[in-house]
């Protein structure tokens, strides 16, 4: 038997030896919506004690959505270490591209599918002002606030679970690639509740997918997550973009056409470049590992 070290109890790594089948998933779905709760009566809570508690709720209640599922698969990986094999939920399959490489075509695919989702949401009928006022308070409030929240917290846990659990999930139990990039994605527009924002995360999501499987990278779909965020969070913070609703109020006639068709391209060349990529194994870019006690 390996003798067991740190490295198997890092944050990620503690989730190898669980791959939630289908029924797991709705179980893990369940402990989400509790993780919800919770953090709604912590939320409540805190705006009794005023504005500022009110504001600061955010840091302790968003890890606490997350918090009851995540405890749940660690405890189910750690049960099944010792007699199952797992898979990775995050690799570095970048090859033959190379990791820079990768990195910074991500970065520019996110930021160009990101223009791209808009041109959509634009025809969206109008935002009600209830959620315009909460998604800005998101962008527009204390910025280290809504930097930890959107900027970190997000991209950590959602990818969590939307790519390390419910995609890695469906593709090693059975679904074929492209259903388990759907689906996933599918699941990463709900949980945001709203048309205006599941939209965009419908599209994004697609391309995280796509990338998690042919890298098995899920620090990559992070830094991803991380890049549209934040991305969205300056543009909150900058008088004359904060209160546009889409880009052609900022950019006028012909040139957003024009930035529009750049954009679309440029997805299409990086989405075909990772299409490229050689499947390390089977299921894309996940590495297997055998259960401790064959190690």
């Amino acid at each position: 038997m390996a003798r067991l070290t740190k490295k198997n109890y890092t944050f990620l790594n503690r989730y190898t030896y669980y791959i939630p089948t289908v029924a797991d998933l709705f179980i893990l779905l369940v402990w989400f919506i509790a993780g919800i709760l919770l953090a709604n009566v912590i939320t409540l809570a805190f705006a009794a004690a005023g504005s500022a508690a009110r504001e600061v709720s955010i840091l302790v209640a968003y890890p606490i959505m997350f918090l009851p599922a995540m405890i749940y698969a660690s405890y189910k990986s750690q049960s099944n270490s010792m007699n199952k094999s797992g898979v990775k939920v995050d690799s570095r399959n970048f090859e033959p591209k190379g990791a820079v490489l990768c990195t910074a075509l991500v970065v520019i695919g996110t930021l160009a599918l990101g223009f791209c989702s808009d041109a959509i949401t634009s025809i969206l009928p109008e935002m009600p002002e209830w959620l315009e006022d909460m998604l800005s308070s998101m962008t527009q409030g204390t910025v280290w606030i809504n930097f930890l929240c959107v900027s970190i917290f997000a991209p950590i846990f959602e990818e969590w679970l939307c790519r390390g659990m419910v995609m890695r999930g469906l593709l090693h139990n059975g679904s074929k690639p492209v259903w388990a990039i759907i689906i996933s994605s599918i699941f990463f527009a709900v949980i945001h509740a709203n048309p205006w924002q599941a939209v965009p995360a419908l599209m994004l999501g697609a391309f995280f997918g796509l990338v998690y499987y042919k890298t098995g990278s899920l620090k990559l779909t992070m830094l991803m997550h991380f890049t549209n965020n934040t991305f969205a969070l300056i543009l909150g913070n900058i008088d004359s973009t904060k209160d546009i609703e889409s880009w052609r109020e900022f950019i006028d006639g012909p040139e957003y056409w024009v930035y529009l068709g750049v954009s679309v391209l440029l997805v299409a060349l990086i989405v075909k470049t990772f299409l490229g990529l050689p499947d390390k194994h089977e299921k894309g870019g996940m590495d297997p590992v055998p259960c401790l006690f064959e190690q």
